[in-house]
């Protein structure tokens, strides 16, 4: 879903159908079509691109993970501010999953939620500084992406000896291999394709969709983004509704991060350290703005997996990693330069059925 306030890329409700924008302005359907098209063309030109075990499971396990990343961006974008510091607020969550683990013993829905505690925590401080000093997003998250690498790197290394926990707690492993083949309905079982761990991305979905689609919290934080100074004259609390998006934001960086380290099995520091660009891939493509007011969550998703489907296919084709980050640099360069497009052609599209 895209939710949005009032902007000149949105066409005024009351209008005739005739008055809508083109289906080709649609950025949702135009991912979709790219990912099916992708997924076909590296299909052909390598069939090992359609393995359901050996790459289309992992490929939907790292997409899975990546978009609740860009879900995490979104958040933050959705009030006009930005989160250099995803990737390490990821680390920092997953590092307290993994010492209640080792140390606590904690079984694993413990860990997760202080896991999540965590994140949320970090955020709320983030949220808080941004909304008291009025400093740029962009300079506390960064300053706050130092910190956190700082500090994580030095608590592994005087928490453990190989800069690692490895504790397993039940279930976790069950995360990282079993796919929804596992379950079954009668004789009817789900795909070996899809793994179990994107239940989480499916819930942070259907969570993030009811709150900017359904709640007046969710629309305060979207005009929080449009509109600063009218949300402030309107009334909206939006130093409250910065800290609660860095809040969230943080909460699922963490999630996020948790994610990842149960797809590799061990809770680590360099979790996280690849996480920006994917982050704002994910949000940007999927039509959430940079300025704020407008995001899609199901966007998010389809952009996670253009991004994802173009690297598999990439690198099962033998380009190499630094290509590949050239690719995907363009990618977001031309996904920002399309969005300036769309804009203009729905602005247009407005004036002329005035």
């Amino acid at each position: 879903m895209t939710t949005s306030l009032s902007r000149p890329d949105t066409v005024p409700e009351g209008r005739a159908a005739s008055h809508r924008m083109p289906f080709w302005v649609n950025q949702r359907l135009g991912l979709l079509v790219l990912v099916i098209a992708l997924s076909v063309l590296f299909g052909v030109l390598r069939p090992a691109f359609l393995d359901e075990r050996l790459v289309l499971f992992p490929l939907l396990r790292d997409v899975a993970t990546l978009t609740v990343v860009a879900l995490a961006q979104m958040v933050a974008l959705s009030v006009g501010h930005m989160n250099l510091a995803v990737g390490r607020m990821a680390a920092f969550g997953a590092m307290f999953a993994g010492l209640g683990y080792d140390r606590l013993g904690l079984p694993m829905q413990a860990g997760l939620l202080l896991c999540l505690g965590a994140g949320a925590a970090i955020g709320a401080v983030t949220g808080w500084l941004i909304a008291r000093t009025g400093v740029s997003s962009f300079v506390v998250t960064l300053a706050m992406d130092f910190a956190l690498l700082g500090l994580v790197s030095l608590l592994y290394s005087a928490l453990t000896e190989n800069a690692a926990f490895t504790t397993r707690p039940s279930g976790i492993g069950e995360l990282r291999s079993y796919s929804l083949a596992d379950i079954c309905v009668g004789p009817i079982c789900g795909s070996p394709a899809v793994p179990q761990i994107a239940q989480f991305t499916v819930l942070a979905m259907l969570g993030l969709g009811f709150l900017y689609g359904c709640t007046r919290v969710g629309r305060e934080l979207l005009l929080t983004g449009a509109n600063p100074a009218a949300a402030e004259l309107s009334g909206i609390p939006t130093g409250r509704r910065v800290l609660l998006a860095h809040t969230l934001s943080g909460l699922l960086a963490a999630l996020a991060g948790f994610m990842a380290a149960a797809g590799t099995g061990t809770f680590r520091a360099s979790i996280g350290d690849d996480f920006m660009l994917p982050s704002f891939l994910g949000a940007v493509l999927g039509g959430t703005l940079l300025t704020g007011g407008v995001v899609s969550v199901l966007g998010t998703l389809l952009g996670t997996a253009l991004v994802g489907v173009i690297r598999k296919g990439l690198d099962l084709l033998g380009v190499g990693l630094e290509s590949l980050n050239i690719y995907l640099g363009c990618v977001l360069l031309l996904a920002l330069s399309a969005d300036r497009i769309r804009s203009v052609v729905s602005y247009r599209k407005v004036v002329r059925s005035t």
